[in-house]
């Protein structure tokens, strides 16, 4: 199953997601299709004109152009998203903050899907890190056995 993570280049998030078996949907893989495409003559000249009007998408127009620009790139990890799992309140060094209203946005549109969330907060002991960690575990392992029953239903 495809899951979004939030901060969107956590790569903690990351790698829990891809040990349970799940795919990582990820800014860094979205912005590596940016700076490695042979027509980027210039990174880090990395959006082209049209990435605001694909971000037309998620946004009016009246938005600014970064925002736009930003949901052109988070528009594919809203699209192919099956699961999502947020970490709010994370400082920092934890993932990216960049634009919050970008941020306020993607996930809002996440949550209109109607797909699984686990929404959590930044722990801040070692009881509340154990505890983080295994309600990833449980959530991504109950996305893998509902994957699993709906392919049995299916056969």
């Amino acid at each position: 199953m495809k899951v979004a993570v939030f901060p969107p280049n956590s790569l903690i998030l990351a790698d829990m997601v891809e040990r349970r078996g799940h795919e990582p949907l990820v800014i860094q893989k979205e912005i590596r299709k940016k700076v490695t495409d042979p027509e980027i003559d210039s990174p880090p000249f990395n959006i082209t004109e049209e990435e605001p009007i694909k971000g037309l998408k998620y946004a009016a127009i009246e938005v600014p152009s970064g925002i736009r620009g930003r949901m052109a790139i988070f528009g594919p990890i809203i699209e192919e998203a099956e699961a999502v799992i947020i970490m709010e309140d994370a400082p920092y060094g934890f993932g990216c903050v960049g634009c919050a209203r970008t941020n306020e946005l993607t996930m809002y549109v996440l949550r209109k899907k109607g797909i699984p969330i686990l929404e959590l907060h930044y722990p801040e002991t070692r009881e509340e890190t154990v505890e983080m960690v295994n309600k990833i575990n449980t959530f991504l392992d109950n996305l893998k056995e509902s994957t699993n029953q709906t392919e049995e239903q299916g056969e």
